[in-house]
């Protein structure tokens, strides 16, 4: 089984996410969930970016690094929209990475290097319409990984929802949160 670190969205470490998380438990995996907010919890997605701006996007990144400094080097790294600034670090640039896992997010390889590193399988989901993956160039970079990974995988499901996979939020979509879990766990099966 993979041992997976999830990183949260915006809203901070939520019972959407850690509901999430024991799905993956369920199905044997080991996840640790780091707080990059420090307890902080938030209504909307501007107050959680309004926090995050706060302490800066250096500081957030540089939590996810020290989350995971105790931890195996062999691990396949994930994250929720914000989140994804932290995985696709790590997957990027720690060595030992079994595989990445960018929900709702992507930022271009030259955020991290130059390119994506040999035998980290990457998978990659967002909503064809959803106005912040879409509308903010996510997109493109998430071609751009997956173009660049050997073993690279783009999901675009129906629908213009960010959080479509957290059970707790009004833009949850059923169907393609079941999808993306479906993926999900077939992923980690083929790195585990």
């Amino acid at each position: 089984m993979a041992d997976i670190v999830l990183f949260h969205h915006m809203l901070g470490l939520t019972k959407g996410v850690t509901e999430f998380a024991d799905e993956l438990r369920q199905a044997g995996h080991t996840v640790h969930t780091p707080d990059l907010f420090e307890g902080h919890r938030f209504a909307s997605i501007e107050e959680g970016m309004g926090y995050a701006q706060k302490v800066g996007f250096g500081a957030v990144i540089e939590r996810g690094t020290r989350a995971v400094e105790h931890l195996p080097a062999a691990l396949v790294y994930a994250g929720f929209s914000v989140g994804v600034l932290c995985a696709q670090k790590l997957a990027q640039t720690r060595p030992g990475a079994q595989g990445a896992l960018l929900y709702y997010a992507c930022v271009p390889l030259s955020e991290f290097g130059d390119a994506w590193p040999d035998g980290v399988p990457v998978q990659v989901h967002g909503m064809d319409a959803d106005p912040v993956f879409v509308g903010e160039g996510d997109l493109g970079f998430a071609r751009e990984v997956v173009m660049s990974a050997g073993q690279g995988e783009l999901f675009l499901y129906p629908g213009d929802q960010h959080y479509f996979a957290d059970r707790t939020l009004p833009s949850y979509d059923p169907d393609a949160a079941a999808l993306l879990l479906s993926r999900t766990l077939a992923f980690l099966r083929s790195v585990a």
